[in-house]
């Protein structure tokens, strides 16, 4: 992430972190970029953006949408595109609906069944890819077109439901609270400033080993502000979901696949052969690295999770029906593009393509609120992922 000869050898240490600034723009410029939009909406919509019945509503109706994007994360950094995910998304939901309704399967079975379908459903899409060299482009267009088809079939033009209860938590359900307050979910805002002080603790063990190992940081004065603002933020978020039904169960679920896909992509060997797969796919394959049966891998991954996506989709609904997942695929990947992740492959972070999807979500929840009709929402979103993709292209001319 950081280009230490930009800054390294500056003597002042506002000039060191102004290069630092500089040389991380694209990472620094989303988070101020979502912490604008966020501020703007708040004043737009007269406070009712961080009321805690909308943010709890904010975070359901892009949990889907952040699942499929770190995994559409990892196809983009590996120099592809997957456009199917959105009929995967809805046609898994189609058959968690079949198996649980119609034929009464349990829903722990049935869940395993379609997240296992999912990764089948990548690895037949990826073999394309991967081992006869046909462009993603038009595999997963092909894709797209034959889930939307087969959930058609599936549910026989109609919608089925409703699902069980139990199944419904998944999405629908918010952490149990022992405590049973009733203005405020104690469970919840502990396990919330948990996490607030566990991401610090983290953050800070983590330049000391940079440090130890004679790695270059980020100036000091940067790393405090930048990290006493994100606890800030999760603290206060806890607080105000705390307020209301507390920690929603798909909010967990998501924490954990970021932070294992963070890992996966930092520190893992496989992650960081990803990132050379997309960076120069010939030089990777000369340096030893098996580069079909790694883009084969993230094909796998990617419909693993648009199956999780599906049912997390189908439990929020409450409902399978013949148009679900329309059009996600066009939200996952622009908010790959808006986090930060390149169009020619090989760039791109778990915490970028969070942040872009929840600028996406923020500005379709405002806009909403703000009561401008659906025909604008779909202009601003297209000019926000183009002026995304014209700054990618910038930077990388420059």
């Amino acid at each position: 992430m950081d280009n230490p000869s930009a800054y390294a050898n500056t003597s002042k240490p506002h000039n060191r972190g102004l290069a630092f600034l500089k040389s991380n723009l694209r990472e620094y410029g989303m988070l101020i970029s979502l912490v604008v939009i966020m501020v703007f909406f708040q004043v737009m919509t007269h406070g009712t953006l961080f009321q805690p019945l909308n943010l709890t509503n904010l975070i359901l109706q892009n949990s889907y949408i952040i699942i499929m994007a770190l995994g559409m994360l990892l196809v983009i950094v590996s120099g592809h595109i997957d456009l199917s995910v959105g009929s995967v998304c809805g046609f898994i939901g189609a058959v968690a609906a079949v198996l649980m309704v119609d034929y009464h399967v349990h829903f722990v079975p049935a869940s395993i069944i379609c997240l296992l379908l999912g990764g089948f459903i990548g690895a037949a899409q990826g073999y394309w890819v991967a081992f006869y060299k046909i462009p993603s482009f038009i595999v997963t267009l092909a894709g797209m077109l034959i889930f939307k088809g087969l959930a058609l079939a599936v549910l026989q033009g109609q919608s089925v439901g409703p699902f069980p209860d139990a199944f419904q938590l998944l999405s629908t359900g918010f952490i149990p609270d022992p405590f049973e307050g009733e203005t405020l979910r104690v469970t919840s805002l502990v396990v919330g400033l948990l996490m607030a002080a566990g991401l610090l603790y983290a953050k800070v063990r983590a330049r000391a080993e940079r440090a130890r190992h004679g790695m270059d940081n980020e100036p000091y004065g940067i790393f405090i502000s930048k990290n006493l603002v994100f606890t800030a933020m999760i603290a206060a978020f806890s607080y105000l979901l705390s307020s209301y039904k507390g920690l929603p169960n798909v909010l967990i679920v998501m924490l954990a696949l970021m932070v294992v896909y963070d890992f996966v992509t930092t520190k893992t060997t496989i992650g960081r052969r990803v990132y050379a797969l997309g960076g120069n796919e010939k030089a990777a394959r000369l340096s030893g690295i098996k580069t079909e049966r790694l883009t084969f891998y993230t094909f796998i991954n990617m419909g693993f999770l648009a199956a999780l996506a599906g049912l997390v989709f189908a439990a929020r609904l409450n409902t399978a029906t013949p148009k679900a997942g329309l059009g996600f695929e066009l939200d996952v990947i622009a908010a790959c593009f808006i986090g930060g992740a390149s169009a020619s492959g090989g760039v791109g972070r778990v915490l970028g393509a969070v942040i872009g999807a929840f600028i996406m979500g923020v500005m379709n929840n405002g806009i909403s609120i703000m009561g401008i009709g659906i025909d604008y929402q779909q202009v601003i979103k297209g000019l926000v992922l183009l002026a995304a993709v014209c700054v990618d292209v910038y930077n990388k001319n420059k």
